[in-house]
């Protein structure tokens, strides 16, 4: 048995998992640990870094016959500078405190993560209650109090020291989704990503408490997974002195990918939680793979050390809740009892995160090649029951399927829902990404309610980006088609999906470095973009302008606008769009910082400054 170090009082801890307690220091590596006894109430935090309200509550185990998931609710209410409207944070079991290392089942510590978006004093009060299924019941006031020791306090939020990257720094705080667009609120620049799809079962990984892989998947028609779960013993190298571990010194390999991603320019990862049945087989928040009631808390508490160490390295989270063979293991497709528990505990567990955008999952709603599938109404309730429960509002995305009939049968009735905010395309073809993302673009603000459009998974499925061993022509026909005919839609970024029938596919990438020249390529083209318009100023260039992809947008800091289009080898400007720029420049496509020479017959990025 687990010895346990907590003391039976109430305890409460402002600490930062995976963020920073003290508004003096800049690195999570130095926060003080914590015993568990003599600890004082917090007070001071830091803006934009998630804090930590631990409770001792109910002595009790993952295993109990009370069971602490559903038959206990933590809420902590906290109260913003001169405000009177609370926002209610749902707490959740945290074992003994210290499961990350300990890997414990049981103990007395409940814990509640908060993460302020304002400067100044805070005020909060907790309550712990117990009652059948009282996890789920969104009435605060219900169920039977259990008497907690101060059960109010305040503390102050003092400005972030973070820089760059880091997604607690003061110019990037919460990524939110504002009129069609994904936007940093630190500074209120629109976000573009080039991030990776691949492997989506990147939490089946060795160093995880409770995982393993069920069976091995050669379906046809999708990756082959193999039977080994991920190790990432490439990236054992990248990892740093001062990166975060667990247990007895996990997590090197898994945390170096994390290091070369981010080094390598790559600010999103897109992951599923729940793979079960679907295609990988080996990734599950819950204690076992068939025990939906009862969550794994060592394994989440690991989970969100990675997830933490992402957030400062840049990398947006985005949460893939399911896919589509599974989409009704969960109360039918409904949002009934388990769905709701599932969703709410991921919610407490990792929303504090500031940029994390959660996908309904993948390839979701029925198709002529699986007709079982959640329908329009189960996706609604979906949707109605994350924004309930999400206190930060977080971007919320639809994964589609490939084919465009298959889009407009599933997505088209959730036009003009103002609580799904976008597209997550998926696309078999890549020729038509522009017309795809266009057109989406358009359905939608024609609805009303313009969606974030972001390219996630690219086909065929056999192919998707393949590595750049096998990429003759360093992957310039992709880049053209996926990359460039996305952005210059309007679209607002792209995710590398590896296939499923070369080396380090979507199930077996071990070595992110095999797609190395792709990140590059993305890379600079979201630089160049970001450099060259006001990304919030775009729109699509008019077909008498340009039938080839093409955005038009205003320079920085000035009033000169400026066309950016995509010219195929062999093409040239036409006559009108040269007589209507002062200046004409020609970037190369797999390399936008790369200035060319306007006779060189090349595929070519075209940048017109209009006067």
């Amino acid at each position: 048995m687990i010895r346990q170090i907590l003391s039976a009082a109430m305890i409460i801890v402002l600490s930062a998992v995976g963020g920073i307690a003290n508004a003096q220091q800049d690195d999570s590596s130095a926060l003080e640990e914590h015993s568990g006894l003599n600890i004082h109430p917090p007070r001071a935090g830091t803006l934009f870094h998630p804090s930590a309200f631990e409770f001792t509550g109910p002595d009790t185990s993952e295993r109990a016959a009370t069971n602490p998931f559903t038959d206990y609710r933590l809420v902590v209410s906290f109260y913003a500078p001169g405000s009177d409207v609370p926002v209610h944070i749902r707490g959740f079991y945290a074992a003994d405190g210290k499961a990350a290392d300990t890997s414990a089942m049981s103990g007395p510590v409940w814990r509640a993560m908060f993460t302020p978006n304002l400067t100044g004093t805070w005020r909060w009060t907790a309550r712990l209650s117990e009652g059948a299924d009282i996890a789920i019941d969104q009435n605060i006031t219900s169920g039977k109090t259990i008497a907690l020791s101060p059960s109010s306090g305040s503390f102050h939020v003092g400005p972030s020291l973070a820089k760059g990257k880091d997604w607690r720094a003061p110019a990037n705080g919460r990524l939110v989704a504002k009129n069609g667009e994904l936007v940093a609120t630190g500074s209120g620049d629109v976000w573009l990503k080039t991030g990776a799809n691949s492997p989506e079962n990147l939490l089946g990984y060795v160093g995880f408490d409770g995982t393993w892989r069920i069976d091995s998947n050669a379906r046809d028609g999708e990756s082959d997974s193999g039977k080994q779960l991920h190790r990432f013993e490439a990236h054992q190298r990248d990892w740093r002195p001062g990166d975060p571990l667990w247990g007895d010194e996990r997590g090197h390999s898994l945390i170096g990918a994390v290091n070369y991603l981010a080094d390598s320019g790559v600010n999103a990862a897109y992951f599923l939680v729940w793979n079960v049945e679907g295609d990988g087989k080996d990734v599950w928040p819950f204690a076992g793979p068939d025990t939906q009631t009862r969550f794994d808390t060592s394994k989440l508490d690991q989970w969100e050390r990675l997830f933490a160490h992402m957030q400062k390295q840049g990398i947006a989270l985005h949460v893939v809740l399911q896919e589509t063979e599974n989409e009704l293991l969960m109360d039918g497709g409904d949002t009934g009892r388990i769905r709701k528990l599932f969703i709410a505990e991921l919610v407490a567990r990792f929303g504090h995160h500031n940029a994390l955008i959660w996908n309904l999952g993948e390839e979701n709603g029925p198709v002529h090649w699986r007709p079982e599938g959640q329908n329009d109404a189960q996706r609604r309730a979906m949707i109605e029951w994350l924004t309930r429960v999400d206190p930060y509002g977080h971007p919320i995305l639809l994964h589609t399927h490939a084919e465009p009939d298959d889009k407009d049968a599933i997505a088209g009735p959730l036009l003009g829902l103002r609580d799904l905010d976008g597209l997550s395309l998926q696309i078999s073809d890549p020729t038509l990404v522009h017309e795809e993302t266009a057109k989406w673009f358009k359905r939608s603000s024609d609805a009303g309610h313009r969606w974030v459009l972001t390219m996630d998974e690219i086909g065929p499925w056999q192919n998707g980006a393949i590595p750049d061993a096998d990429a003759e022509d360093d992957h310039l026909a992709l880049i053209r088609e996926a990359l460039w005919g996305h952005l210059l839609a309007g679209g607002s970024g792209v995710e590398w999906y590896f296939g499923a029938k070369f080396d380090h596919n979507d199930l077996s990438a071990e070595d992110f470095r095999s797609r190395q020249k792709l990140w590059a390529s993305s890379f600079a083209a979201r630089q160049f973009l970001e450099q060259t318009i006001d990304v919030s100023s775009r729109a699509i260039c008019p077909s008498e302008y340009a039938s080839r992809p093409c955005l038009l947008g205003t320079a920085p800091g000035t009033k000169k606008r400026v066309a950016i289009l995509y010219l195929p080898a062999g093409e040239v400007l036409k006559s009108s769009q040269m007589k209507q720029s002062d200046t004409i420049e020609f970037r190369n496509p797999l390399n936008a910082r790369e200035l060319i020479a306007a006779d060189q017959m090349q595929d070519r990025i075209a940048v017109i400054y209009r006067p």
